[in-house]
């Protein structure tokens, strides 16, 4: 009966005759199938197999499925050593057969979601020792993963892809490779949480979209779609995430909007779909802070108003703000006390201020209300109120 030794002594037997059997390695069948059965041994039998298996892969295609599958069987170990000892040499079945390295990928990009610290540092070494080997093959089992994983393993694949694999340099991360990650990104978005959108986001900011005014034009335009800026929002709930949605879109297209990247369709949207008072009222309601979200959403209102281009029916827009304005800035009440300093929502009426005087550009007979004076003194007596309010 065999005993741990004899078994291991047979290994080191078996590894010496494929070595050395060179050009007739094919024909030593029979030892490369001991060293995958070795797999399912002892400890020390585990590590060996693991370190012999990928060196003599490319020798044996009939066994390559039951190479991988013997391999696969060590990375999940419960020994966490012997794990370690398999993921690190997985890439290397990888080396001389190209053809397998989508799936080597496809495996270790599950293995990212590991919570050993030391394992998961291995796990990024072997994706990032497969990536020299084929990159697109690597990514092509990432985004494998990123399509057909759960939301944890999603995450931390776009994490690897953000924090390590398009750091590579150019030896890796080529114009091919580059290429490839922004067309894969791109089909990704099409269905992506808001954390994923962001990461999508991040990682094309670090490709050749970000350096150039036609990136730049096409990044804006990826938000402007994952915000759904043509959607008929019908009645808009308090908790809408539509509301969310253009914040986070609006923030991430910000970085890129220009005198050349117009942000005019955002603020179409705004001043038609949320700026409407039966509209805004609903924003945010039932809130602990109210207003909180109004403000979110009236800071990046103001921040992209500047690179608004040519508005369409600029006097509807422009008197959507003014009305919104008004809710934040009361006619003083007839018995208001001189002495005593009121209390406004400045930073919502600063905000709506800045747009208003930012836009008003576009219909400048709008606020000197030529046939109303009336609506001028009134204004002009808000305007008075608030001032006293910001010298308290």
């Amino acid at each position: 009966m065999d005993t741990s030794g004899d078994r291991i002594e047979k290994l080191y037997k078996n590894y010496e005759i494929l070595t050395d059997a060179k050009d007739k390695i094919g024909e030593h069948e029979l030892e490369y199938r001991e060293i995958l059965d070795a797999a399912g041994g002892s400890a020390k039998e585990k590590r060996l197999a693991s370190q012999f298996i990928g060196k003599f892969f490319k020798h044996f295609p009939s066994l390559a499925e039951t190479a991988i599958d013997r391999q696969l069987d060590l990375c999940e170990d419960e020994d966490a050593q012997i794990r370690k000892q398999a993921i690190k040499d997985l890439p290397q079945l990888c080396k001389d057969s190209k053809e397998h390295t989508p799936k080597i990928g496809d495996i270790l990009a599950q293995l990212l979601v590991t919570e050993d610290v030391t394992e998961l540092q291995q796990v990024h070494q072997s994706l990032m020792t497969l990536a020299k080997f084929d990159s697109i093959g690597t990514l092509t089992g990432i985004f494998s993963q990123i399509i057909s994983g759960d939301e944890p393993t999603r995450y931390r694949n776009f994490q690897f892809i953000l924090s390590k694999f398009i750091k590579t340099g150019p030896e890796v991360f080529t114009k091919e490779v580059e290429d490839f990650t922004i067309g894969e990104i791109k089909k990704i978005l099409l269905d992506v949480s808001a954390d994923e959108f962001h990461l999508c986001m991040s990682i094309l900011n670090q490709t050749k979209l970000s350096k150039t005014v036609t990136g730049h034009a096409e990044l804006v335009a990826i938000a402007v779609e994952q915000a759904d800026l043509e959607a008929d929002l019908g009645a808009l709930a308090s908790d809408d995430e539509t509301v969310e949605r253009f914040i986070q879109c609006s923030s991430e297209a910000m970085p890129y909007f220009s005198s050349q990247v117009e942000s005019t369709l955002f603020i179409k949207f705004m001043c038609e779909k949320l700026l409407p008072l039966n509209v805004w009222s609903l924003i945010g309601a039932g809130e602990e802070q109210p207003g909180t979200t109004q403000l979110r959403l009236l800071k990046v209102f103001a921040e992209m108003c500047g690179f608004c281009g040519t508005l369409e029916k600029p006097a509807e827009k422009v008197e959507a703000i003014y009305n919104v304005l008004l809710e934040y800035m009361p006619l003083p009440p007839a018995d208001a006390d001189m002495n005593e300093t009121p209390s406004f929502q400045f930073s919502h009426a600063e905000c709506l201020l800045y747009t208003l005087h930012t836009l008003g550009k576009q219909a400048p007979d709008l606020l000197t209300f030529p046939e109303d004076a009336a609506k001028l003194k009134d204004f002009r007596s808000r305007l008075q109120y608030l001032a006293r309010g910001t010298q308290g």
